[in-house]
């Protein structure tokens, strides 16, 4: 199984859209996926079309009790399972302040975990306390979504540092493998200039032992649509929603990247492709 946490501490810039959307196109592909919403905004599961009524559970209860996470999983499609969140989990980082092995809860359950998916995506809080740090353990890859905006690289060395410390303390096979751009507009000069500033980020930063030492920005390029911005009103993914629109298209072609990439038994694709006109 692949398992990948979309993470950004920053807010709107495509975590969630990616983490439902990028699911959704796998499961549509015929793999099987799982989604695992640990963002106390639940907004990944109401993107889904699920809302939990009070009392219902959660990965809340996961994290705080004695459930599995086969206890609270929901089949949503033939090929798509979600984990979901309450507002509840907001309490899980003080429930869990004096729990001792708290980083590591869902990645000991994940073990305890029969059901077999050939993806597994959480998406992350923007936050880097306990729910994320659980996220890291228990995952392989992280993949970054960042909007080409000229504060894109504002606390960066923050998160990178934050992954580097659970990959040597906690997770030792954790690796920053992807960066995906969304909201992407060819037609400013803005969006190339970050493209290009994110790639020389990378390349300075890099050492040959750094969590991020195999990072590559993704071919695909998340072009700046309104249907996307809809589907989650609706509790849609793009592709019940939208299926012809700009952002089924590249989440689809993000999907078909990554799993030419899981096939050839690699992270992610070589570099940045040229940059498409948007539509």
């Amino acid at each position: 199984m692949r398992s990948i946490a979309i993470l950004n501490q920053k807010g709107g810039v495509g975590k969630t859209t990616t983490s439902v959307n990028l699911a959704a196109a796998l499961a549509e592909s015929g793999q099987r996926v799982c989604v695992m919403d640990l963002d106390p905004q639940a907004h990944a599961s109401l993107h889904l079309g699920v809302t939990l009524r009070e009392g219902e559970r959660s990965v809340y209860d996961v994290l705080t009790g004695d459930l599995l996470l086969a206890d609270v999983r929901k089949q949503l499609a033939p090929n798509l399972w979600l984990v979901p969140a309450h507002i509840d989990l907001a309490a899980a980082e003080v429930e869990l302040a004096g729990e001792v092995g708290r980083e590591v809860i869902l990645r000991d359950k994940l073990a305890q975990d029969d059901q077999q998916f050939d993806y597994m995506i959480i998406d992350c809080p923007p936050s880097l306390g306990v729910l994320t740090i659980n996220a890291l353990t228990m995952v392989k890859e992280v993949f970054l979504p960042m909007q080409p905006h000229f504060l894109a690289l504002h606390g960066l060395s923050k998160l990178l540092r934050t992954i580097e410390v659970v990959s040597k303390r906690l997770n030792r096979g954790l690796k920053l493998s992807g960066v995906l751009l969304c909201m992407y507009d060819s037609g400013t000069r803005l969006a190339a200039e970050v493209s290009s500033d994110v790639t020389e980020y990378f390349t300075r930063e890099r050492t040959p032992e750094c969590v991020w030492s195999e990072a590559r920005t993704f071919q695909t390029r998340i072009r700046r649509n309104i249907r996307l911005a809809e589907a989650p009103s609706f509790g849609q993914s793009i592709f019940e929603y939208a299926p012809q629109s700009h952002g089924a298209d590249d989440y689809r072609e993000l999907a078909a990247e990554v799993m030419a990439s899981t096939a050839a038994g690699k992270t992610v694709s070589s570099p940045a492709a040229p940059i498409r006109a948007a539509a």
